[in-house]
C-alpha cells in the first residue's frame, strides 16, 4: 500500500468522527467559498464547486451552509477572501511533506506552519523543495466489499483512468486531474458507491519510516492537518502498518 493510501486511509477514517465533523466542515466552507469565486456559483457549469459540493453533501454538511459558502464566493453574501498558499518541508527521517492552504493571512499562516515544523522536529523549506517528488492525479476510491473488481476496472478503464489499485478494503482508481469528474460519473451511474474523489499528490517515491521515527512523522502530519488554514496534507513516507493500527485505535 502506498504511503499516500495509508495517510489517506487514516484521514478519511478521522474525518468520520462527530469529533472532526465541524472542523472538516469549515475546511470544506472555504473550498466551496475558493471554488464559487474562481469558477461561479453554478454547480453544474463549474466542475471544481460541483466536486466539492458533493464532497460535502457526502459528509452531511446541511443544505444551507453550502448555499451560504457558494453565496459568499459569488460576493451575493459578506465574508472573508481566501487565497491558495503552498507550503513544502521535511519530516523526521527525511521525509518530504506537501501542504495546500486556504488563508485570508499568508504571513500568520506560514509563522504558524513553521512553528509546527519546528516543535515536531521538521524544518519549513522553500518553494520547490519538494513539490517536484509528487505528481498531481485524479484519485477515485471505492470500498472493495460487494464490489466486482473486473466489472468496476471495466467502466474505469472506459471512462479514462489510467491506473487501477486493489489495495485490500478499498480499490484505487487513478485518473488524468481532468479526468476526475467523468471517470466519477460513469463509476456513480453503474452503481459503484464512491467513497471519495479527489485531485491529490501522489509520491513519485516513498520514504521509509519506521519505530519512534514514524511516530514523530504522524504526529507532524496530523498537528498539520488540524491546523484551520491546511486543506491538505501529502507526504512521501512509508510507514509500517503496526504503527498505522496504533492511530486507528
Amino acid at each position: 500500500m502506498s504511503g499516500h493510501s495509508k495517510w489517506a486511509s487514516i484521514k478519511h477514517k478521522k474525518g468520520a468522527k462527530d469529533a472532526k465533523r465541524g472542523r472538516l466542515f469549515s475546511k470544506l466552507v472555504k473550498e466551496i467559498t475558493v471554488a464559487a469565486r474562481l469558477g461561479g456559483g453554478d454547480p453544474a457549469a463549474n466542475i471544481q464547486l460541483r466536486s466539492v459540493v458533493q464532497t460535502a453533501r457526502d459528509a452531511n454538511m446541511p443544505a444551507e451552509n453550502i448555499e451560504r459558502a457558494i453565496k459568499k464566493g459569488t460576493g451575493e453574501l459578506p465574508g472573508v477572501s481566501y487565497e491558495e498558499a503552498v507550503y513544502e518541508g521535511y519530516g523526521p527521517g527525511g521525509v518530504a511533506i506537501l501542504i495546500r492552504a486556504l488563508t485570508d493571512n499568508r504571513n500568520r499562516s506560514v509563522a504558524e506552519i513553521r512553528h509546527i515544523f519546528d516543535k515536531k522536529g521538521g524544518s519549513i523549506g522553500g518553494p520547490g523543495s519538494v513539490a517536484y517528488l509528487f505528481e498531481t492525479r485524479g484519485l477515485i476510491t471505492v470500498g472493495a466489499e460487494g464490489a466486482d473488481d473486473e466489472a468496476l476496472l471495466e467502466v474505469a478503464l472506459e471512462a479514462g483512468a489510467e491506473d487501477f489499485k486493489d489495495e485490500d478494503d478499498i480499490y484505487e482508481i487513478y485518473t488524468a486531474p481532468s479526468d476526475l469528474e467523468v471517470v466519477k460519473e460513469a463509476l456513480t451511474a453503474a452503481g459503484f458507491r464512491i467513497s471519495s474523489a479527489e485531485v491529490t499528490r501522489i509520491p513519485a517515491t516513498l520514504v521509509p519510516v519506521t519505530g519512534d521515527e514514524a511516530r514523530k512523522v504522524l504526529s507532524l502530519l496530523e498537528d498539520l492537518e488540524d491546523h484551520d488554514d491546511v486543506q491538505n496534507v501529502y507526504s512521501n513516507c512509508d510507514i509500517p502498518e503496526e504503527i498505522l493500527a496504533e492511530e486507528e485505535e
